[in-house]
């Protein structure tokens, strides 16, 4: 980021940087988990499923890169070690259950996931709000973000 975008960021940066550095460790532990859930998922509507969370997956790890890349905006880092991503997790597993068989509970389990991830977005969309315009290209990045994690909760329990 330039000069200028710099000067017009009017947020605590260390602790924006900390919100957002936890996010990114939420979306890179909701990568995994659900291209677990796609490769693993069995039964009878094991492949509507599979599509769904495997396609989720992928939205995760944009929503990843796009925090990284703000992150590394803001003169940020991404934490380099995967352990580290665990330590700074808000939401730290997903809560399988023991079946791979058992498809109504593993959607609900994505369910609880999305509902985490909706928790952490809305409280970062909040932290910023009073701040919308000292930090307007964060504001959008993470309202986006929620928008699609709305969007994967539905999804879920569509299929519920």
């Amino acid at each position: 980021m330039g000069k200028k975008g710099r000067e017009i960021v009017e947020v605590d940066i260390k602790e924006l940087l900390e919100l957002l550095r936890k996010a990114y460790a939420d979306e890179w532990i909701a990568y995994y988990s659900y291209k677990w859930a796609a490769d693993m998922a069995e039964g009878l509507k094991s492949p509507l499923v599979a599509e769904l969370t495997d396609k989720i997956a992928k939205e995760e790890e944009e929503h990843a890169d796009e925090l990284a890349d703000r992150i590394i905006e803001l003169g940020g880092e991404v934490p380099k070690d995967f352990e580290k991503l665990y330590d700074l997790a808000n939401c730290k597993k997903v809560n399988f259950p023991p079946s791979v068989r058992e498809l109504e509970k593993m959607l609900e389990a994505l369910v609880e996931a999305e509902a985490c991830a909706i928790d952490v977005y809305n409280k970062i969309v909040k932290w910023l709000g009073p701040c919308y315009n000292k930090d307007i290209k964060t504001f959008h990045v993470i309202q986006h973000i929620l928008a699609e994690e709305i969007e994967h909760e539905e999804s879920f329990q569509n299929l519920l």
